[in-house]
């Protein structure tokens, strides 16, 4: 399906209720999982595979070769890569597990893994692999505090605003 306002590539298989926003692209061969949303101006290549519940926020790229779990979010701005020697023809793809948040701004190196229940702050490099419920933040990215005291933020963060 191609229209004015998206491409939606060859071989594409889109699962139930998913949401593609205006001026998005969806390249050949990539596989997107139920009730996923993609946001504007997201360019999706060949070849990526998205789980179920994922969230995609505007302006995010996502090369080929990329692997993203189930209940994945990707902020707005975040950039993975997949070529660790530019121009090479040998490319390998980031792998985000289940259950994690990668934060708006965020640049992934080719070839890591984000582990499940991870946080990638905002405007984090991330250029080594992200062990599972951990929280990182900065350039390069290092571990800040552990995922526990994480939540407790969040909590008292929706806490406060919901009230």
């Amino acid at each position: 399906m191609t229209d004015i306002f998206r491409h939606i590539g060859k071989d594409v298989k889109l699962g139930e209720h998913v949401q593609i926003w205006n001026f998005t692209y969806i390249g050949d061969r990539t596989e997107i999982g139920d009730h996923t949303k993609v946001g504007s101006l997201v360019h999706i290549d060949y070849g990526v595979k998205i789980g179920n519940n994922c969230k995609i926020e505007g302006m995010a790229y996502i090369p080929p070769l990329t692997i993203i779990g189930n209940n994945v979010f990707i902020g707005p701005g975040v950039i993975f890569t997949n070529d660790p020697f530019p121009m090479s023809d040998n490319m390998i793809g980031v792998t985000v597990e289940n259950d994690a948040i990668v934060c708006a701004g965020a640049m992934l190196k080719a070839g890591i893994t984000v582990g499940a229940r991870s946080v990638i702050g905002m405007g984090a490099v991330v250029v080594k692999d992200v062990p599972s419920d951990t929280l990182v933040y900065g350039n390069p990215a290092r571990e800040g505090y552990p995922m526990q005291q994480y939540l407790e933020k969040k909590k008292k963060w929706d806490e406060k605003t919901l009230t």
